[in-house]
């Protein structure tokens, strides 16, 4: 760790929008524990369906993760973007992936689908959120992303369960033939947008070039 880093952890870990991420983490336990709450014998459906809902809380707390009031301020300082939001990334991780862990774990062994396949899903939508989030900076002056991107989130991840086809489909149930297809899929889409994240964190050019006449 460089000294840059190191003096950066405190003022980072700060600014963190720990509200919002406290609220998707309690969210998506909440949701978690729903199985566990109602007697009767655990229904696995339920536990996809809980356990689908604790991945998006989590990534809607995410969408959260890049705003900065001071956005304006800190650009000014000599340490670029790349670090900056790998910094806000690499301190949030830990607690998301703690909050999982417990909503996972809340979830009655009988009722809990392929902890491997939801968690795919689960990383694959919370990376969308922080792309979109970075994309949204990267293009506008906004200081806070969060909001739009979590409205987005939740109409696509509607869109996704009511638009899509069936040879498209990305929520089914692991007794469907499409499973493991489908994970193929979400493997793809995590690979996108680690792209369009990546590529969003860099510094915009700050003037285009001119072209010499002849």
């Amino acid at each position: 760790m460089t000294v840059t880093t190191r003096a950066l952890l405190t003022p980072v870990l700060r600014t963190l929008p720990w509200r919002a991420l406290a609220a998707g983490g309690a969210t998506a336990l909440l949701l978690a524990g729903i199985p566990r709450m109602l007697s009767g014998v655990p229904d696995p459906w339920l536990g996809l369906i809980s356990l689908r809902g604790a991945a998006l809380a989590l990534a809607l707390g995410l969408a959260f993760l890049l705003d900065d009031p001071a956005r304006h301020i800190t650009s000014a300082v000599p340490v670029r973007r790349p670090l900056r939001v790998g910094l806000r990334v690499a301190l949030a991780a830990p607690w998301a992936a703690l909050c999982w862990t417990a909503a996972v774990f809340l979830v009655p062994g009988e009722a809990r689908p392929p902890v491997g396949a939801l968690t795919l899903e689960a990383i694959a939508t919370a990376v969308f959120a922080l792309a979109a989030a970075a994309l949204i900076i990267q293009r506008s002056t906004v200081t806070g992303p969060g909001v739009a991107v979590s409205t987005w989130l939740l109409s696509t991840a509607a869109a996704a369960f009511l638009l899509l086809p069936d040879s498209w489909a990305l929520l089914v149930t692991p007794d469907d033939p499409r499973w493991t297809d489908t994970h193929e899929r979400w493997a793809m889409l995590l690979a996108v947008a680690l792209v369009v994240g990546t590529r969003a964190c860099v510094e915009p050019l700050r003037a285009g070039l001119r072209l010499r006449p002849f």
